[in-house]
Protein backbone atom coordinates (compact mmCIF):
# COMPACT_ATOMS: atom_id res chain seq x y z
CA UNK A 1 0.00 0.00 0.00
CA UNK A 2 1.41 3.28 -0.97
CA UNK A 3 1.53 5.99 1.60
CA UNK A 4 1.39 9.07 0.00
CA UNK A 5 -0.82 9.14 -3.72
CA UNK A 6 -2.98 11.26 -6.29
CA UNK A 7 -6.20 10.28 -7.01
CA UNK A 8 -8.85 12.12 -9.70
CA UNK A 9 -12.40 11.79 -9.19
CA UNK A 10 -15.37 13.08 -11.25
CA UNK A 11 -18.74 13.53 -10.00
CA UNK A 12 -22.11 15.07 -11.34
CA UNK A 13 -22.66 18.64 -9.77
CA UNK A 14 -25.50 21.41 -9.82
CA UNK A 15 -23.93 24.84 -10.58
CA UNK A 16 -25.09 28.53 -10.83
CA UNK A 17 -23.32 31.00 -13.03
CA UNK A 18 -24.70 34.55 -13.40
CA UNK A 19 -24.00 34.45 -16.91
CA UNK A 20 -25.73 31.28 -17.73
CA UNK A 21 -27.94 30.11 -15.28
CA UNK A 22 -28.30 26.97 -13.22
CA UNK A 23 -26.63 24.45 -14.90
CA UNK A 24 -25.36 20.48 -14.43
CA UNK A 25 -21.88 19.89 -14.85
CA UNK A 26 -19.34 17.08 -14.19
CA UNK A 27 -16.53 18.70 -11.46
CA UNK A 28 -12.94 16.60 -11.39
CA UNK A 29 -11.36 16.98 -8.16
CA UNK A 30 -7.80 16.02 -7.90
CA UNK A 31 -7.06 15.39 -3.93
CA UNK A 32 -3.47 13.94 -2.33
CA UNK A 33 -4.75 11.02 -0.35
CA UNK A 34 -2.16 9.44 2.54
CA UNK A 35 -2.86 6.36 3.95
CA UNK A 36 -6.16 5.91 2.61
CA UNK A 37 -7.32 9.03 4.02
CA UNK A 38 -7.65 12.51 1.70
CA UNK A 39 -5.75 15.45 2.89
CA UNK A 40 -6.25 18.21 0.22
CA UNK A 41 -7.92 19.00 -3.07
CA UNK A 42 -5.14 20.33 -5.07
CA UNK A 43 -7.37 21.42 -8.07
CA UNK A 44 -11.12 21.11 -9.41
CA UNK A 45 -12.23 22.08 -12.83
CA UNK A 46 -15.13 21.36 -15.09
CA UNK A 47 -15.71 20.54 -19.14
CA UNK A 48 -17.72 22.78 -21.12
CA UNK A 49 -20.28 21.47 -23.64
CA UNK A 50 -17.52 22.74 -26.31
CA UNK A 51 -14.40 20.72 -24.37
CA UNK A 52 -12.98 23.43 -23.05
CA UNK A 53 -11.59 23.12 -19.33
CA UNK A 54 -12.53 25.36 -16.70
CA UNK A 55 -11.97 26.54 -13.18
CA UNK A 56 -14.50 26.34 -10.84
CA UNK A 57 -14.23 29.46 -9.18
CA UNK A 58 -15.96 31.40 -11.66
CA UNK A 59 -19.26 28.73 -10.51
CA UNK A 60 -21.39 28.93 -7.36
CA UNK A 61 -22.13 25.63 -6.13
CA UNK A 62 -25.83 25.09 -6.36
CA UNK A 63 -27.99 23.77 -3.52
Amino acid sequence: MKLLYIKRKTKTEKRYSFMMGELTTKVTYIKRYFMGLPIKTMHKYRETYYGKVKNCDDCILFI
